[in-house]
This record gives structure tokens, sequence and C-alpha cells, in this order.
């Protein structure tokens, strides 16, 4: 709760006043409302592979994230990467110890395999929902191999804010070692994940479209597999600036590596090391390992806004996140 109100008191009360945040929970999924406008609808039916957020909007109802394959037929979108579903949080190989799993189809995985959707992929399944408290939800997940074995507990809570112009989706992530100790494999699928509207990506060659990150480094070169507070992807959709940006917690250890791409991924990865071939961990070879009954707790922010990462003020905004923790 003290990081709530925290971040609440940095809020503007005439923003939250003429736009009050509600969280609505349906059976398959949760709707968070800023006003009238859906901010962001979280999927956690039966039928996912892992939860994910969809649609994804910036203030007006843009969408900053792609649609395909949730909604099929838009001949601009591409058709890859069936996993990459608008904004969810997973990892590409979860080892456990102790316990027989069902094998990926990746040769490359060594435990379940949470990031793709391919024979032997592991299952994010949300198990229980709470009750919204003001802009906040809890919920729970069990993580389970293709077979339906369970190999951790995670406990993701939710908070929709409101920072200047903007929005920001909060989770705060527990994964606890329930079951048996657990090695988070060095590979650069992972782990909270976005994919862009097309018309934002650097591939598309828009004349607004740019990704940069908080050390002011732009474009997939300087960017993929770095070290950064911050990763923001903008350009025009439908005739506006609009942008999406990701925020790493300055507290989360391990930090990520930004395993992000001008196709339009963007994700902040605290696993890749040497192996995930990021320029930023060359020659690391540590693997973040849990103890049986340890618990790893990472935050993560998604800021929502108008125009590009300057005039939607992303960096002001980071500083407002890192103080809620």
């Amino acid at each position: 709760m003290m990081r709530l109100s925290l971040l609440a008191c940095l809020l503007p009360l005439p923003a939250l006043a003429a736009e009050p945040i509600s969280i609505k929970v349906e059976k398959t999924h949760v709707d968070f409302m800023a006003g009238s406008e859906l901010v962001a609808r979280y999927h956690i039916g039966e039928s996912v592979a892992k939860p994910y957020f969809w649609p994804v909007n910036a203030p007006g109802n843009i969408p900053v994230t792609r649609s395909w394959p949730m909604k099929k037929g838009d001949p601009k979108e591409a058709t890859d990467h069936v996993h990459q579903k608008s904004l969810w949080f997973c990892h590409g190989d979860v080892i456990p110890e102790g316990v027989k799993i069902v094998a990926s189809g990746d040769k490359n995985v060594k435990g379940v395999d949470f990031w793709s959707e391919g024979k032997g992929h592991g299952v994010i399944a949300c198990v229980a929902v709470g009750i919204p408290k003001g802009n906040s939800i809890a919920t729970s997940n069990e993580w389970r191999d293709a077979a339906g074995t369970k190999i951790l507990d995670e406990r993701r809570t939710i908070s929709l804010h409101r920072i200047g112009e903007g929005r920001l989706i909060v989770l705060d992530i527990d994964l606890h070692a329930s079951v048996c100790p657990l090695t988070f494999g060095d590979t650069k699928e992972g782990s909270m994940g976005i994919r862009v509207n097309d018309e934002i990506k650097l591939a598309a060659k828009g004349e607004h479209n740019q990704m940069v990150n908080a050390n002011g480094k732009s474009g997939e070169k300087d960017v993929w597999g770095m070290l950064s507070d911050w990763c923001d992807y903008s350009g025009e959709i439908g005739g506006k600036l609009a942008g999406i940006a990701l925020f790493d917690d300055p507290k989360n250890e391990p930090r990520a590596g930004w395993h992000s791409r001008g196709y339009g991924l963007m994700a902040a990865n605290p696993f890749g090391r040497d192996h995930s071939g990021f320029p930023a961990r060359k020659g690391q070879t540590d693997l973040k390992k849990l103890d049986k009954g340890d618990h790893l707790k990472l935050r993560y922010g998604v800021y929502l806004h108008a125009g590009d990462a300057k005039d939607g003020k992303v960096a002001e905004a980071f500083a407002q996140f890192s103080q809620g923790r």
C-alpha cells in the first residue's frame, strides 16, 4: 500500500478528478479504464498461453500495440511471431530442478519455454483474480509445462496511474519457487515484452518512427542488448503522434538487457547473458537461480503517451515511477 500511496502523491489531482481510474473484472479479462476510455484489456481466459494486454491505448484511444493475431484481416499488419501478443510477461527458458517436465520442441531450451507457442511450450495460467482496490488488482498465476505440471507460482499485481498527460500501467511481479529450485536460462527470448503497432515500428520507415532509450541512444544497433532504465517506441498512428515506453525499475535485480528490434519488438530481459549475445552482457555467464521457497520480485512500468519520448516526457514519467517502490 505504501508503494501505491507514494506514487499517488505524485499524480496531478485535477487530472485524476477529471479522468477517474476504474477496473472492471469479467470472466475472461480485466479492463483498465481512464474515465470512459479503455486503456488496456488484460486477457486471462483458459485458452490463452499466457496473460496478455490488448488492446493497449495511448490517450485519445490510440492503439500503440499490434492487433494481430487477436484481430485478423488487416493487410497492413505483419503476421510473424504469433506468440508476441501485444503486451505480456514471461521467460523463454525456466529450468526446474528435480521435476520431470515435457521437453520443449526447441533444442536450445533446457527447461520450460514460456515465450514461444511452439511444440512443448509452457502455459502461464491465471488461477485467481482479486477484488479491485482503487486503481490496483492482484492476480495469481501458475507456470506449468505442456503437461500441466506446475513449476512455480506467481503473484502479479497490476495498477493504473495518471502521470501528467500520460497513463502508466505498473506490474509488480512476485515469482515464487514454491515447487522446486529454479534457474532462469540464458536466452534472449524474454521477458517483459511489447509488440508495438506496425505503423510505428522502425521497419515501417515512417518519418517520425523512432526507438530510443534512456541513455540517448536510438535504433536497433545501439539499443539492442544494452542496459538502460527505459526504452520507448513512438511514431505516427492514424495521423497522430503517440508512443509506448517500457520502464525497468532501478531496484530490479537483475536489471534488464533490452531485446528490442526494428520489426516492432521491445522487451526488458533481466535473464539474458553472454549466450544471448547481448553486448552489455558479454562474458557474463552467471544465471539467476532461486532455491526452493525463494521469491524474485520484479517491477515494470508501461507508459502510454502522446508525441515522441521528449514531448511525451518519458524521462520525467520514469522518475516518478522510480519513486513508487
